[in-house]
């Protein structure tokens, strides 16, 4: 049975609303789900940056509560 791991990112727009993707792994594919709007994408390389790039562009999220 292969191992799955999940992940997210999240970000929060100016509203002070957070919008995250979730990044979950099996092996060597990713896959990327919007908690937001249900948008998925398949993605083999830097995952996280392409998660980033939706938050940003679909939802005008750029905040990081991390930093």
């Amino acid at each position: 049975m292969p191992s799955m791991t999940t992940s997210k990112v999240s970000r929060w727009d100016r509203h002070g609303r957070e919008h995250v993707v979730h990044v979950r792994k099996s092996e060597t594919r990713r896959q990327l789900t919007c908690e937001t709007c249900g948008w998925r994408k398949g993605a083999q390389f830097l995952p996280w940056l392409k998660a980033e790039e939706h938050l940003a562009e679909a939802h005008q999220a750029t905040i990081d509560p991390t930093a």
